[in-house]
């Protein structure tokens, strides 16, 4: 089952030209408390398992994955910013206190992890800076982006390349 909706995520994401971001749910059974019929349901299902699978989906068709924390994204208004557990009155809704705004709980805290995506992939994508102490190269400072996706960019210890001089 994860195979297919896997398969159908990345295959959207490759046919509009978008990456795919995903709320980082390591520790999501020990964090969450559920009713007692729910914990079965919760216990069962592989979430690792369905991450895993649209990361290697993605990497096989080029398309950037990028994983989020998902703290407060279900509390947080994506037109104000104002963050409230009380913006969730019940489950299934969103009311945000300050503005108004009103909808369903599921797509706000999509539309704030899509926004959490774009913020991160502002940083990941950003030239590397200039080596210290280069005077007067004007091909330094233009380094092409970084590809890929948050975890793949993030290589501590990465020794900066020579750039390539253009042509």
């Amino acid at each position: 089952m994860n195979h297919q909706i896997a398969k159908q995520i990345v295959a959207d994401a490759q046919r509009t030209g978008r990456g795919i971001a995903l709320e980082e749910l390591g520790g999501i059974r020990e964090r969450v408390r559920l009713r007692r019929h729910q914990r079965a349901t919760l216990c069962t299902w592989p979430f690792h398992q369905l991450g895993n699978c649209i990361a290697y989906k993605a990497q096989r068709a080029g398309v950037p994955v990028l994983e989020v924390d998902p703290a407060y994204t279900s509390q947080t208004c994506p037109r104000c910013g104002h963050v409230a557990r009380n913006n969730r009155p019940v489950r299934d809704r969103f009311c945000c206190r300050r503005c108004g705004l009103a909808g369903a709980a599921d797509h706000i805290a999509a539309v704030n992890v899509r926004r959490r995506a774009r913020t991160a992939w502002a940083f990941v994508s950003m030239p590397d800076p200039p080596p210290p102490g280069g005077k007067g190269d004007a091909t330094s400072a233009r380094q092409p982006a970084a590809k890929g996706s948050a975890t793949r960019c993030e290589r501590p210890g990465r020794k900066p390349g020579r750039p390539r001089p253009r042509s």
